[in-house]
Protein backbone atom coordinates (compact mmCIF):
# COMPACT_ATOMS: atom_id res chain seq x y z
CA UNK A 1 0.00 0.00 0.00
CA UNK A 2 1.05 3.86 -0.58
CA UNK A 3 2.55 5.42 2.00
CA UNK A 4 1.42 8.88 0.70
CA UNK A 5 -0.97 10.82 2.63
CA UNK A 6 -4.74 9.20 1.17
CA UNK A 7 -6.24 12.77 -0.12
CA UNK A 8 -9.39 14.42 1.01
CA UNK A 9 -11.41 15.61 -1.92
CA UNK A 10 -14.54 18.15 -1.01
CA UNK A 11 -17.99 18.47 -2.86
CA UNK A 12 -21.67 20.12 -1.92
CA UNK A 13 -24.61 18.55 -2.46
CA UNK A 14 -28.07 19.93 -3.56
CA UNK A 15 -30.49 19.62 -0.62
CA UNK A 16 -34.17 21.10 0.87
CA UNK A 17 -33.09 24.52 1.95
CA UNK A 18 -29.47 24.97 0.14
CA UNK A 19 -26.52 23.05 0.19
CA UNK A 20 -24.67 20.72 2.36
CA UNK A 21 -21.02 20.45 2.13
CA UNK A 22 -18.53 17.22 2.75
CA UNK A 23 -15.80 16.18 2.59
CA UNK A 24 -14.47 12.58 1.47
CA UNK A 25 -11.51 10.04 1.16
CA UNK A 26 -11.83 6.55 -1.29
CA UNK A 27 -9.86 3.77 -0.64
CA UNK A 28 -6.40 3.43 -2.64
CA UNK A 29 -7.39 -0.59 -3.07
CA UNK A 30 -9.83 -2.67 -2.50
CA UNK A 31 -10.81 -1.59 0.73
CA UNK A 32 -13.67 -4.20 2.87
CA UNK A 33 -16.54 -3.34 0.64
CA UNK A 34 -18.45 -0.04 -1.48
CA UNK A 35 -20.25 0.73 1.56
CA UNK A 36 -19.46 3.95 2.81
CA UNK A 37 -19.04 5.60 6.11
CA UNK A 38 -20.75 8.97 6.67
CA UNK A 39 -19.63 10.63 9.55
CA UNK A 40 -20.89 13.44 11.83
CA UNK A 41 -18.45 15.96 13.49
CA UNK A 42 -18.74 17.12 17.09
CA UNK A 43 -20.00 20.82 17.47
CA UNK A 44 -19.60 23.93 17.63
CA UNK A 45 -16.81 23.28 14.32
CA UNK A 46 -17.16 21.34 10.90
CA UNK A 47 -16.11 18.02 9.20
CA UNK A 48 -12.67 19.53 9.03
CA UNK A 49 -12.36 18.05 12.89
CA UNK A 50 -12.64 15.13 11.34
CA UNK A 51 -10.15 15.05 8.47
CA UNK A 52 -7.44 12.89 10.31
CA UNK A 53 -9.48 10.59 10.82
CA UNK A 54 -11.33 10.29 7.96
CA UNK A 55 -7.86 9.69 5.79
CA UNK A 56 -6.93 7.04 8.02
CA UNK A 57 -10.73 5.36 7.82
CA UNK A 58 -10.63 5.70 4.18
CA UNK A 59 -7.74 2.79 4.00
CA UNK A 60 -10.53 0.60 4.86
CA UNK A 61 -14.12 1.84 3.47
CA UNK A 62 -15.15 5.00 1.56
CA UNK A 63 -15.53 7.87 4.06
CA UNK A 64 -17.87 11.18 4.01
CA UNK A 65 -17.73 13.51 6.71
CA UNK A 66 -20.55 15.92 6.19
CA UNK A 67 -20.82 19.58 7.77
CA UNK A 68 -24.11 19.38 10.05
CA UNK A 69 -26.53 21.93 8.56
CA UNK A 70 -25.72 25.65 10.06
CA UNK A 71 -22.34 24.54 10.43
CA UNK A 72 -18.96 24.59 8.16
CA UNK A 73 -20.01 25.20 5.15
CA UNK A 74 -23.40 23.85 4.94
CA UNK A 75 -26.74 25.69 4.67
CA UNK A 76 -28.49 26.44 7.99
CA UNK A 77 -32.24 24.11 8.59
CA UNK A 78 -35.10 26.75 9.64
CA UNK A 79 -36.60 27.83 12.68
CA UNK A 80 -35.25 25.59 15.82
CA UNK A 81 -34.26 22.34 14.76
CA UNK A 82 -34.40 19.03 16.76
CA UNK A 83 -32.00 16.63 16.43
CA UNK A 84 -35.01 14.53 14.35
CA UNK A 85 -34.45 17.04 11.90
CA UNK A 86 -30.71 17.55 12.04
CA UNK A 87 -31.22 13.72 11.25
CA UNK A 88 -33.74 13.93 8.48
CA UNK A 89 -31.64 16.53 7.05
CA UNK A 90 -28.54 13.80 7.08
CA UNK A 91 -30.86 11.77 5.19
CA UNK A 92 -31.40 14.46 2.43
CA UNK A 93 -27.52 14.22 2.25
CA UNK A 94 -26.98 10.64 1.64
CA UNK A 95 -29.71 10.48 -0.89
CA UNK A 96 -28.18 13.52 -2.66
CA UNK A 97 -25.22 11.98 -2.65
CA UNK A 98 -26.90 8.71 -4.24
CA UNK A 99 -25.84 6.33 -1.34
CA UNK A 100 -28.42 3.70 -0.49
CA UNK A 101 -27.11 1.28 2.36
CA UNK A 102 -24.25 3.19 4.41
CA UNK A 103 -22.45 2.93 8.06
CA UNK A 104 -23.00 6.03 10.28
CA UNK A 105 -20.66 7.13 12.79
CA UNK A 106 -21.36 10.19 15.03
CA UNK A 107 -19.08 11.62 17.72
CA UNK A 108 -20.53 14.43 20.90
CA UNK A 109 -23.29 16.25 18.74
CA UNK A 110 -22.62 14.40 16.10
CA UNK A 111 -23.28 11.12 18.02
CA UNK A 112 -27.01 12.11 18.98
CA UNK A 113 -27.39 13.29 15.06
CA UNK A 114 -26.37 9.56 14.19
CA UNK A 115 -28.51 7.80 16.70
CA UNK A 116 -31.59 9.32 15.73
CA UNK A 117 -30.59 8.96 11.72
CA UNK A 118 -29.94 5.16 12.33
CA UNK A 119 -33.65 4.86 14.73
CA UNK A 120 -35.50 6.96 11.36
CA UNK A 121 -33.98 4.55 8.50
CA UNK A 122 -32.55 1.04 10.04
CA UNK A 123 -33.33 -0.45 6.97
CA UNK A 124 -30.67 1.09 5.47
CA UNK A 125 -28.01 1.56 8.22
CA UNK A 126 -24.94 -1.42 8.42
CA UNK A 127 -23.33 -0.39 11.47
CA UNK A 128 -23.32 2.76 14.13
CA UNK A 129 -20.61 4.11 15.65
CA UNK A 130 -21.50 6.03 18.95
CA UNK A 131 -18.64 7.85 19.77
CA UNK A 132 -18.21 9.61 23.21
CA UNK A 133 -21.82 10.92 23.72
CA UNK A 134 -22.99 12.52 26.97
CA UNK A 135 -25.81 11.39 29.01
CA UNK A 136 -27.03 14.12 31.46
CA UNK A 137 -29.24 14.70 34.33
CA UNK A 138 -32.35 16.88 33.64
CA UNK A 139 -30.28 19.60 35.71
CA UNK A 140 -26.66 19.21 33.33
CA UNK A 141 -29.10 19.45 30.46
CA UNK A 142 -30.82 22.52 31.11
CA UNK A 143 -27.73 24.43 32.45
CA UNK A 144 -25.92 23.17 29.25
CA UNK A 145 -28.61 24.36 27.36
CA UNK A 146 -28.60 28.09 28.78
CA UNK A 147 -24.72 28.49 28.57
CA UNK A 148 -23.00 25.78 26.11
CA UNK A 149 -23.36 27.68 23.12
CA UNK A 150 -24.16 31.26 23.74
CA UNK A 151 -26.00 33.36 20.45
CA UNK A 152 -23.30 35.53 19.37
CA UNK A 153 -23.56 38.20 17.00
CA UNK A 154 -21.00 40.46 15.10
CA UNK A 155 -20.62 44.16 16.17
CA UNK A 156 -18.84 47.28 15.50
CA UNK A 157 -15.53 46.60 17.57
CA UNK A 158 -15.21 42.47 16.12
CA UNK A 159 -15.48 41.29 19.68
CA UNK A 160 -16.76 38.19 18.21
CA UNK A 161 -13.54 37.59 17.13
CA UNK A 162 -11.88 37.78 20.77
CA UNK A 163 -14.48 35.39 21.91
CA UNK A 164 -14.35 32.55 19.21
CA UNK A 165 -10.91 32.67 19.67
CA UNK A 166 -11.00 32.17 23.74
CA UNK A 167 -14.33 30.09 23.16
CA UNK A 168 -12.40 27.50 21.21
CA UNK A 169 -9.74 27.42 23.01
CA UNK A 170 -11.79 27.00 26.50
CA UNK A 171 -13.25 23.88 25.32
CA UNK A 172 -9.85 22.16 25.37
CA UNK A 173 -9.17 23.40 29.04
CA UNK A 174 -12.04 22.75 30.70
CA UNK A 175 -15.16 20.66 30.65
CA UNK A 176 -17.61 21.92 30.59
CA UNK A 177 -15.58 25.25 28.89
CA UNK A 178 -18.00 27.91 30.95
CA UNK A 179 -17.10 26.49 34.36
CA UNK A 180 -13.37 27.33 34.00
CA UNK A 181 -12.66 25.85 37.35
CA UNK A 182 -9.44 23.92 39.05
CA UNK A 183 -12.17 20.98 39.64
CA UNK A 184 -13.16 21.43 35.92
CA UNK A 185 -9.34 21.28 34.12
CA UNK A 186 -9.13 19.09 31.52
CA UNK A 187 -5.81 16.66 31.19
CA UNK A 188 -5.11 17.46 27.92
CA UNK A 189 -2.64 19.36 25.56
CA UNK A 190 -4.26 22.61 23.66
CA UNK A 191 -3.91 21.98 19.70
CA UNK A 192 -1.31 23.20 17.37
CA UNK A 193 -2.12 27.19 17.44
CA UNK A 194 -3.35 26.29 13.10
CA UNK A 195 -5.81 23.78 14.70
CA UNK A 196 -7.17 26.32 16.59
CA UNK A 197 -7.03 28.78 14.45
CA UNK A 198 -9.11 26.39 11.35
CA UNK A 199 -11.56 25.52 14.36
CA UNK A 200 -12.40 29.35 15.03
CA UNK A 201 -12.56 30.00 11.64
CA UNK A 202 -15.18 27.23 11.28
CA UNK A 203 -16.96 28.31 14.33
CA UNK A 204 -16.94 32.23 12.37
CA UNK A 205 -17.96 31.12 9.53
CA UNK A 206 -21.18 29.85 11.08
CA UNK A 207 -21.44 32.49 13.52
CA UNK A 208 -25.59 33.04 13.73
CA UNK A 209 -26.58 28.93 14.01
CA UNK A 210 -23.20 26.92 15.14
CA UNK A 211 -25.44 27.14 18.08
CA UNK A 212 -28.46 25.30 16.53
CA UNK A 213 -26.91 21.68 16.81
CA UNK A 214 -25.53 22.14 20.32
CA UNK A 215 -29.32 23.34 21.38
CA UNK A 216 -30.71 20.35 19.35
CA UNK A 217 -28.41 17.82 21.17
CA UNK A 218 -28.50 19.65 24.84
CA UNK A 219 -32.62 18.75 24.25
CA UNK A 220 -32.56 15.40 22.85
CA UNK A 221 -33.52 12.31 24.94
CA UNK A 222 -30.59 10.22 24.30
CA UNK A 223 -31.20 7.38 26.65
CA UNK A 224 -35.20 6.91 24.58
CA UNK A 225 -33.35 6.99 21.58
CA UNK A 226 -30.48 4.56 22.64
CA UNK A 227 -32.62 2.45 24.24
CA UNK A 228 -34.29 1.99 20.38
CA UNK A 229 -31.44 1.43 18.38
CA UNK A 230 -32.10 -1.74 16.45
CA UNK A 231 -28.63 -1.53 13.97
CA UNK A 232 -25.02 -3.49 14.87
CA UNK A 233 -23.56 -0.78 16.62
CA UNK A 234 -20.37 0.15 18.61
CA UNK A 235 -20.20 2.69 21.54
CA UNK A 236 -17.08 4.05 22.30
CA UNK A 237 -15.28 6.99 24.09
CA UNK A 238 -11.15 7.69 24.60
CA UNK A 239 -9.57 7.65 28.41
CA UNK A 240 -9.02 12.22 28.00
CA UNK A 241 -12.16 12.55 26.67
CA UNK A 242 -14.84 13.89 29.53
CA UNK A 243 -17.66 11.76 28.05
CA UNK A 244 -15.93 8.68 28.78
CA UNK A 245 -17.38 8.45 32.45
CA UNK A 246 -20.76 7.68 30.05
CA UNK A 247 -19.19 4.94 27.91
CA UNK A 248 -20.65 2.54 30.68
CA UNK A 249 -24.52 3.57 30.61
CA UNK A 250 -24.42 4.45 26.65
CA UNK A 251 -23.18 0.83 26.61
CA UNK A 252 -26.02 -0.52 28.61
CA UNK A 253 -28.56 1.36 26.89
CA UNK A 254 -28.01 -0.15 23.47
CA UNK A 255 -28.45 -3.82 23.79
CA UNK A 256 -26.44 -6.29 21.97
CA UNK A 257 -23.43 -3.49 21.16
CA UNK A 258 -19.44 -3.72 21.34
CA UNK A 259 -18.04 -1.10 23.62
CA UNK A 260 -14.78 -0.54 22.90
CA UNK A 261 -11.93 2.44 24.00
CA UNK A 262 -10.65 4.16 21.20
CA UNK A 263 -8.21 7.22 20.74
CA UNK A 264 -8.79 10.43 20.10
CA UNK A 265 -10.42 11.08 16.66
CA UNK A 266 -9.14 14.40 16.00
CA UNK A 267 -5.35 13.36 16.53
CA UNK A 268 -2.98 11.68 14.24
CA UNK A 269 -2.06 8.93 16.21
CA UNK A 270 -5.70 8.54 17.91
CA UNK A 271 -7.41 8.37 14.67
CA UNK A 272 -5.42 5.60 13.64
CA UNK A 273 -5.76 3.76 16.19
CA UNK A 274 -9.77 4.09 16.45
CA UNK A 275 -9.86 3.44 12.65
CA UNK A 276 -7.86 0.25 13.43
CA UNK A 277 -10.63 -1.30 16.06
CA UNK A 278 -13.40 0.63 14.19
CA UNK A 279 -12.22 -0.92 10.78
CA UNK A 280 -12.30 -4.67 12.79
CA UNK A 281 -15.92 -4.34 13.84
CA UNK A 282 -16.92 -3.22 9.92
CA UNK A 283 -15.59 -6.57 8.82
CA UNK A 284 -17.63 -8.32 11.15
Amino acid sequence: MSTLATPIRRGFVDVPGGQAHYRYALPEGAGLDDIPLIVLHPSPGSGRMMAKFVRAMAKAVPVYALDTRGNGDSDPLPGTPTIADFATATWEAIDALGFDRIRLLGTHTGASIATEAANQRPERVSELIIDNMGLWSDKKKKTHFERNSPKVSPDMMGSQLNWAWHYCRDQYLFSPWYEPTVANRRNVDLPEPQVLHELVVEVLKALGTYHMSYSAAANFDKRDALARVSVRTLVSSNERDPLMVHLDEVHACVSGSVRKVVGDLETEDGAAVSAEIYASFLKR
